[in-house]
């Protein structure tokens, strides 16, 4: 009994310790050998949570990102913000490619113009011209311009509250309008890009006429931006390594206070790698009122009742739970166009369900009930099903119509008046002629 309770607790300390990604543990971290023992916490904390780390050089060919058009990893780490040129399978289009496979990644860039850098672009990221990384001259401090204490925001999703400021160094990018993007740290609004690192004095005003982004400065800036694909994958861009490092993890923000790097590091490796804010659609089913029985046929006027299934990945124990705290759910009944639009609130006792009855529209056609939820950090849940909506058969309308009740008496009048009409002549009298004209009344 007593060796039975050690195991107990010991499955109990192992399921507390395993926070694995929901869509798998295998990691490739791309770094030069000599600097792996740089990000020595950040890696053991992913050793931690469950993760299989294998290491690459950046100029190594093996191993493979993918083998036979089927990706090898589930996450790619990139610590090589100061590479040029990689191997042939490490290419913008073979990244994209991972991403659209479902593989995550996480991307550091530096102040050096790289491929990887050209590759921002497509997520509508512009980072600043080479050689001008952020700066900041407060609060005043110590440690060089281009070394910036930041203050992790305390409203978002991602990271934890009451953080502790992080140290970042790097590059700093210009955010699009793209709506995939997800923003996790921006930097601070006294903040700007210039040409400390040996970049050029006009480099920023030349960009700007060109490209039309303007000076690189204040809050509006990313440091830290993640992005997240219609397939799910999520991408994390940081403008410097150095936030991953040992070295930042250790260094204080002030006498006796600790940075927020390596609490930061791993909570951004846990939202890119799909351990946090996860979702999915595990079941919609839908009928008519007063029914259990789904169908592909419903008539206008339908009195519907649409149900959804939604749960949520929990990494501490790797599991997935009803999740029933989406207060902003919406379903669409479409045609082209939403017929209608309505709130798909929780069901109250029920955990993870949400349900909604509604009357469908006075028009025929092929409908869908649509769930699309995008919001900023959380996957995005869709699901359509496709149904058909058609007028009543001519033996399923009511035999009187209350909005017809005046054609009705309109035709029995019509009706009781021919019937009059037709007795009073018929019952009338009739007068005989005689042969000289004259007319005499019947006998």
């Amino acid at each position: 009994m007593v060796a039975f309770k050690r195991l107990l607790l010991l499955a109990a300390a192992f399921a507390s310790s395993y926070a694995k990604s929901s869509s798998g543990d295998s990691v490739l971290v791309i770094v030069e050998p000599k600097k792996q023992a740089d990000y020595t916490l950040f890696l053991d904390g992913l050793r931690e949570k469950g993760y299989d780390l294998t290491f690459r050089s950046p100029r190594a060919d093996a191993p493979l990102l993918t083998q036979d058009g089927v990706p090898s990893f589930s996450h790619v780490i990139f610590f090589a913000p100061d590479t040029k040129s990689f191997p042939s399978d490490i290419t913008p289009q073979s990244l994209v490619s991972l991403l659209g496979s479902k593989t995550n990644l996480l991307i550091t860039l530096s102040t050096k113009q790289t491929s990887l850098t050209s590759l921002a672009a497509e997520f509508s990221l512009a980072p600043a011209p080479p050689g001008t990384p952020l700066i900041s001259y407060f609060p005043e401090r110590s440690e060089p311009l281009n070394v910036v204490p930041i203050q992790p925001p305390s409203t978002s999703h991602i990271l934890s509250q009451n953080m502790a400021p992080v140290w970042f160094s790097g590059t700093p990018f210009a955010l699009g309008n793209n709506p995939m993007l997800v923003p996790i740290l921006n930097a601070p609004p006294y903040a700007f890009a210039s040409e400390v690192d040996g970049g050029s004095a006009d480099s920023l005003v030349d960009a700007a006429e060109k490209g039309g982004e303007g000076l690189w400065a204040g809050s509006r800036m990313g440091v830290v931006t993640g992005f997240q694909t219609t397939t799910g994958a999520r991408v994390v861009w940081a403008g410097g390594a150095e936030l991953f490092s040992d070295e930042y993890a250790k260094k204080q923000i002030s006498q006796g206070v600790e940075s927020g790097n390596k609490q930061f590091a791993q909570e951004v490796a846990s939202w890119a790698f799909q351990e946090s804010l996860v979702l999915r659609i595990d079941h919609t089913e839908h009928h008519k009122f007063n029914t259990t029985t789904p169908s592909e046929l419903y008539t206008t006027s339908d009195e519907l009742v649409y149900t959804a299934q939604v749960s949520r990945f929990y990494p501490e124990r790797g599991v997935w739970k009803p999740y029933s705290d989406l207060k902003d759910l919406q379903l669409e009944f479409t045609m082209l166009d939403p017929h209608i639009r309505i709130a798909l609130p929780p069901v109250e006792g029920k955990p993870g369900t949400y349900s909604v009855q509604f009357r469908a529209p006075d028009r025929h056609g092929v409908f869908k009930f649509v769930i699309n939820y995008k919001r900023k950090g959380f996957t995005h849940l869709l699901s359509s099903t496709t149904v058909s909506v058609v007028p009543p058969r001519h033996d399923e309308y009511p035999r009187f119509i209350s909005a017809a009740w005046p054609y009705y008496m309109g035709a029995i009048s019509t009706s009781v008046g021919f019937f009059l009409f037709s007795a009073i002549w018929l019952g009338g009298e009739v007068k005989a002629f005689d042969k000289k004209g004259k007319g005499r009344k019947a006998e």
